[in-house]
């Protein structure tokens, strides 16, 4: 008789490019959320929650890394029809605007939160799984309403904890690039689908500046680039005077939003396209500085494109400028935490009918990471009060005192292990970075009494203090019981 072949265990691990996020992680992500909720509902935006699951004609193709599988996303076939998880938080707007334009007021002004997936290539700090925070307006064509959306997210920033001086917002505008390229001979006015997979290689080329350096676009513009890992990259073919056009307008930011504007309008020459995105830039400039967002918050950068293939106008970005240490301990910016743009087009693949649209999505997790690299985070949540269990035959009396404190706002918990060994149980009070402990047994039961060790003071004391000065400052209390609220109220209090 053949030997069944035993079946192997699963292997504990996460997927290659995805996380798991713990307690203080999510409780970070979780303030954070609401903080930004706040400014986006100030501005008069709305929330909106759609389905995590797309059809794949929905969604549209316009990722930027186009070479992954199925272009980008995570996709599946059903009853003969493509679903996919949505790759950020827009395209599923665009077709929530066009399912309901009946029912929605225009302009509509939406906020949502949420995770996107891509199936791209995950490096350091770089996951297919990730959380976004988008505001967007539909149904405005005035650039007033791309100049809301730049001074929303820079009231956004400083509300969340980076200060003025730490970030900058950067804006463009896509037709300006559109006029270069034109000039450039790589767009036509007259056969929009000509040199439309060149000109994408430009946008995601001039998109990775930062990242590859003035040489490495200047490969991905002309034959291609081979990174360190040997893959290599295929260019967009464009001769070396082309290239240089390119360059140029990627080279064009001057001391001031003005010279800067006045040298993007030498760059396009006699574009219509160029011409209009310039004047565009000029008027979001005079709005937003009147609305008092000068260029120590709010600048024009034309090195800004955007890598997503929809955008149509105006598009911007924040910076964080401050430095960190890489994990090879170099110094580097931090860089994009956000960006968004103008999108006139992506609601008409639906409608047939040009709705004017733009928005901004944050990345929250890099922005975290970012408050957590300047220190302006806490590492380490506090834990739950928690109550220990002397006496298993009084559990109900435990569970009464653990009701009481959280009934009075403090959050607490019964320990629910072994309580055999009460070493262990203060150990998983430590394990859980609780800022104190109840310990009631028969005796303080029958005195009516119970005993609050103060956690955070005694490690303090236990680490830094003489016998003598452990002495003068106790950090175990013997209260009555129905003072067992106030004086952990006390603690608490002075921990904070």
């Amino acid at each position: 008789m053949a030997k069944v072949k035993k079946q192997p265990r699963p292997k504990a691990q996460t997927p290659k490019g995805f996380r798991d996020y713990f307690g203080a992680e999510v409780a970070e992500r979780t303030e954070m959320l609401s903080k930004i909720a706040g400014v986006y509902h100030r501005y008069g935006f709305d929330a909106l929650e759609t389905s995590a699951v797309e059809t794949v004609e929905a969604l549209g193709k316009f990722l930027p890394d186009v070479d992954r599988p199925n272009e980008g996303v995570f996709a599946w076939e059903e009853d003969k029809d493509w679903l996919a998880l949505r790759y950020d938080l827009t395209a599923p707007l665009a077709r929530v605007a066009a399912q309901y334009r009946n029912d929605l007021p225009s302009p509509y002004r939406r906020y949502a939160m949420g995770p996107v997936w891509r199936n791209e290539k995950p490096g350091p700090g770089r996951f297919r799984q990730f959380y976004q925070c988008d505001a967007d307006t539909v149904g405005a064509s005035t650039v007033a309403a791309d100049a809301e959306i730049c001074a929303m997210l820079s009231d956004t920033l400083e509300v969340v904890g980076i200060p003025r001086g730490d970030y900058v917002v950067r804006v463009n505008n896509r037709k300006v690039l559109n006029g270069v390229m034109e000039v450039a001979g790589v767009l036509d006015p007259t056969d929009p689908d000509r040199f439309a997979a060149e000109r994408g290689i430009v946008l995601r080329a001039i998109d990775k500046l930062d990242r590859l350096g003035v040489d490495g676009v200047r490969a991905l513009l002309g034959e291609g680039r081979k990174d360190d890992s040997g893959d290599f990259t295929k260019g967009a073919g464009l001769a070396a005077e082309q290239a240089e056009i390119v360059m140029g307008f990627m080279e064009a930011k001057r001391d001031t939003g003005a010279a800067t504007v006045a040298r993007l309008r030498e760059l396009v020459g006699a574009s219509k396209v160029g011409g209009d995105g310039v004047a565009e830039l000029e008027t979001m400039a005079e709005l937003l500085d009147a609305g008092g967002y000068n260029a120590d918050r709010i600048e024009i950068d034309p090195s800004v494109v955007r890598g997503l293939g929809y955008y149509t106008g105006p598009v911007f970005e924040a910076e964080l400028t401050f430095e960190v240490t890489d994990e090879k301990g170099r110094p580097r910016n931090f860089g994009s935490v956000s960006g968004g743009g103008r999108y006139d087009d992506l609601v008409k693949r639906f409608t047939g009918q040009e709705v004017p649209a733009t928005g901004v999505s944050i990345g929250v997790d890099r922005l975290l990471a970012a408050l957590r690299a300047k220190g302006r985070l806490d590492t380490v949540a506090a834990g739950p009060v928690v109550v220990t269990v002397m006496d298993r035959a009084r559990m109900a009396d435990y569970q009464a005192m653990v009701a009481e404190l959280r009934n009075n706002g403090i959050r607490a918990e019964v320990y629910l292990g072994n309580p055999k060994n009460f070493g262990n149980q203060l150990k998983y009070a430590d394990k859980r970075n609780s800022p104190a402990a109840v310990i009631v047994g028969g005796d303080e039961f029958d005195a009516g009494k119970v005993q609050i060790k103060d956690l955070i003071l005694g490690a303090e004391i236990a680490k830094n203090a003489t016998l003598e000065e452990w002495k003068d400052r106790p950090s175990q209390y013997e209260v009555p019981r129905d003072q067992m609220v106030a004086k952990l109220r006390e603690i608490l209090d002075s921990q904070s």
